[in-house]
């Protein structure tokens, strides 16, 4: 089983600051396996017994971040070029095999769930699973609503000849800028933006707000992180 620091290892579970937990491993309130322990540096697993204050820590052997992704950011574990998803977390919630579930666009901002779970990534991305992907999309020139829908539901053809999966379509904002909630149940290449292309306009700025149940925290910021709850997994899959 791996091995982490353990104020990394603490600081992971998304209770406490990487230097919450140094000073309070400083303070000799941490144990693991019975012994208090100052060193912040001890390397440890998720099979060892930490308590902070006698308390034990429920840990994880995964870990489940919801970022609000920023645009200019790209949707990997690491690029030679630009900064990726994992490269802007916080240092608490960085640890090994870090990778997004899904991509996002560089210049689409949103719900980015980043996990080190292959199994589970593999459950939530799965056409077959039909787990939903919600976005809001603004378009450059304004489309008929009703035809959109149509075609969105009956499944829009690519101009590659692909087909794609039944998709929700609903108008939010109809003012010089039509703006709407698209519900998609899989995630090809630039697949939101080449939708609306068939339709004859291009998407000019494109969000996404929720996986399954699971909605993106208004209280993120963007390029805000946090760990995702789970309470909040299950509304992903359910």
């Amino acid at each position: 089983m791996k091995k982490e620091r353990l104020d990394k290892v603490i600081a992971s579970q998304g209770l406490w600051s990487r230097n919450d937990v140094k000073n309070m491993i400083k303070r000799g309130e941490v144990s693991v396996n019975g012994v208090v322990v100052k060193d912040s540096s001890l390397k440890v697993s998720y099979a060892d017994d930490i308590k902070i204050n006698g308390q034990s820590l429920s840990q994880t052997e995964y870990v489940y971040i919801m970022l609000n992704k920023p645009k200019g950011v790209v949707s990997a574990s690491e690029d030679k070029r630009d900064k990726t998803v994992v490269d802007i977390l916080p240092d608490e919630l960085k640890r090994k095999n870090l990778f997004p579930a899904g991509r996002l666009d560089k210049d689409t901002t949103g719900f980015s769930l980043i996990t080190d779970d292959g199994d589970f990534a593999h459950r939530i991305l799965s056409p077959a699973r039909h787990v939903d992907k919600t976005y809001i999309a603004q378009v450059s020139d304004k489309i008929d609503v009703e035809n959109a829908k149509k075609a969105f539901a009956d499944g829009v053809v690519l101009g590659d000849g692909t087909v794609l999966l039944s998709a929700e379509l609903e108008l939010i904002d109809d003012s010089e800028r039509q703006t709407f909630k698209v519900v998609i149940k899989e995630g090809k290449y630039h697949q939101i933006k080449r939708m609306f292309a068939s339709l004859g306009t291009s998407v000019i700025e494109l969000k996404r707000v929720a996986i399954g149940g699971l909605a993106l925290d208004p209280d993120l910021q963007e390029g805000e992180a946090r760990i995702i709850t789970e309470n909040e997994l299950k509304l992903i899959e359910k």
